[in-house]
C-alpha cells in the first residue's frame, strides 16, 4: 500500500498545469463516477492528475496495470484506503484490470460519498464489462490534439475554440485575427506530421517509431484480449493497415480484400470495425445512425495524419492528408457522412469539397450549403474556407 501511495504523490508532483486539454473545462468534476476514454498517448493520465492537483480532500492516483492488481482485488484495496480517509480515486488504465466494472459498481453503490475518476482505452466499451455502469458513469471521450491545442502547446497561443457555424459565417474575419498572431502555414505543416499526440514534445526524433509501437500495443495488448483475437487475426489487422496506408483515401473492395487476406468478407468488415473502435482507422459511411459493421464503408482513412507519415516510407499524398485532417477534426463534434455531392457531408446539412489552393467549386456548383475547403490559403472568401481553420473546433 505504501508503495502505491508514494507513487501517487510522485505523479502528482510531476505533472504541470501550464497546458490543459480542452476537455478539462468541459467535464463536470462533481459527478461521482467519471469515465474518460481515449487512445493511448492522447493525454488521459495528465488530464486526471491535473484534476487531482485541484482536489483538497484526500485523493490517490492508481494505475491498474500495476503488478499489484494481478494478485489483489481493487475493491478490497480501495475499501482499505477509504477507511484511511481517502475520498477521491483516480484510476488509470482500467482496461488492464479484468474485474474493473464489477469492482467499480460495488464501490459506487456502497460508498455514496466517494468519487471515482476513471480512464481507459477508447476501445473499452461499457457493454464489455460484466456489470452495468452505463447509468452510473458520466462518459467523456478525449481525442488527440486539435490544431488549436497544438498551437497552445507549441507556442503558448491562447486561441478560442470555434463553432462550426462561426467558421462558415465569419471565416474571413477569424482567419485574419489568427494569422495576425501566428505563422499558420509552417505550424500547420508540422501539426500534420507530428502534432496529434502530446508525447511528440518528449522526443520528436523518435516520435514516429513510438507512434507505430503504440499502435502495435493497442492491437496486441488492448484489442486482442478484449475480443479474444487470434495471432493470425492480429497479423491480418497489421497487413490491412499497411494496405490502406498505401492507397488512402481507400475505396474498399471488400471481396478483393478478403481474397488478399484469405478470410471471409464478414471477417474483413468486422476487422475494419474493430480498427475504427481502436482509433486506428476512420470509416466514412453513408450514415452514422444504426450502423452495423456489416455495412461496407464508402471510404477508409487512417485515423489521423500523423499515422500516415509514420506508416509511409515514401512521400505522403497531399490530397489524402487534407481529407484525413478534415474528417479527423470534424467527426469528434459532428456527424460526418459520405455525400451525394463533394467529399463530405456534415450533420446532414453541409457539403464540403476538399482540395488545394486552386480548388474550384465545380463539383458542388448549385448545391445549397456547400463549401470549398482549400489548403495552403491564409484567407478565404464567400464559400471558400481555409482548411487549417477547421482545426479550431475543439
Amino acid at each position: 500500500m505504501e508503495r502505491l501511495i508514494q507513487f501517487s504523490e510522485k505523479k502528482r508532483k510531476e505533472i504541470k498545469q501550464d497546458f490543459r486539454r480542452y476537455l478539462f473545462d468541459q467535464i463536470d468534476w462533481s459527478q461521482r463516477l467519471i469515465l474518460i476514454l481515449g487512445h493511448r498517448g492522447v493525454g488521459k493520465t495528465t488530464l486526471i492528475i491535473q484534476q487531482m492537483q485541484q482536489v483538497t480532500s484526500p485523493s490517490i492516483y492508481l494505475s491498474l496495470d500495476d503488478f499489484f492488481f494481478e494478485e489483489n482485488r481493487l475493491v478490497l484495496f480501495v475499501e482499505a484506503l477509504i477507511e484511511k480517509g481517502y475520498k477521491t480515486f483516480f484510476l488509470d488504465e482500467v482496461h488492464r484490470y479484468q474485474l474493473w466494472s464489477i469492482d467499480l459498481k460495488n464501490l459506487y453503490d456502497n460508498f455514496p460519498d466517494v468519487r471515482f475518476i476513471v480512464s481507459g482505452s477508447s476501445i473499452l466499451a461499457l457493454e464489455k464489462g460484466k456489470a452495468d455502469l452505463s447509468r452510473r458513469a458520466a462518459v467523456y471521450h478525449l481525442p488527440g490534439l486539435s490544431f488549436r491545442e497544438f498551437l497552445d502547446l507549441e507556442k503558448k497561443a491562447k486561441l478560442p475554440k470555434l463553432m462550426l457555424n462561426e467558421i462558415l459565417e465569419k471565416h474571413q474575419e477569424l482567419s485574419e485575427k489568427i494569422t495576425d498572431q501566428i505563422d499558420v502555414f509552417s505550424l500547420f505543416k508540422e501539426y500534420l506530421e507530428f502534432g496529434y499526440y502530446p508525447f511528440y514534445k518528449e522526443d520528436k526524433s523518435n516520435y514516429k517509431s513510438r507512434l507505430l509501437e503504440t499502435t502495435r500495443v493497442v492491437l496486441e495488448m488492448d484489442l486482442s484480449p478484449m475480443e479474444d483475437l487470434t495471432h493470425q487475426t492480429i497479423r491480418n489487422m497489421k497487413k490491412l493497415i499497411m494496405i490502406i496506408s498505401e492507397s488512402v483515401p481507400f475505396i474498399p473492395n471488400i471481396s478483393k480484400l478478403a481474397e488478399r487476406l484469405e478470410v471471409s468478407r464478414n471477417t474483413v468488415l468486422k476487422t475494419l470495425d474493430l480498427l475504427e473502435q481502436a482509433q486506428i482507422l476512420n470509416l466514412l459511411r453513408q450514415s452514422t445512425k444504426g450502423v452495423s459493421f456489416l455495412q461496407k464503408p464508402e471510404k477508409i482513412y487512417l485515423q489521423n495524419t500523423n499515422l500516415a507519415f509514420a506508416l509511409s516510407s515514401l512521400s505522403t499524398d497531399s490530397g489524402n492528408l487534407r481529407e484525413t485532417f478534415f474528417f479527423n477534426q470534424l467527426r469528434h463534434m459532428h456527424d460526418v457522412t459520405f455525400p451525394k455531392f463533394g467529399d463530405f457531408m456534415v450533420d446532414d446539412i453541409y457539403f464540403f469539397e476538399i482540395g488545394g489552393p486552386n480548388k474550384t467549386a465545380q463539383q458542388i456548383k448549385g448545391v445549397p450549403n456547400a463549401f470549398v475547403v482549400a489548403d495552403s490559403i491564409k484567407f478565404g472568401n464567400g464559400n471558400r474556407i481555409p482548411l487549417w481553420l477547421f482545426g479550431f473546433l475543439y
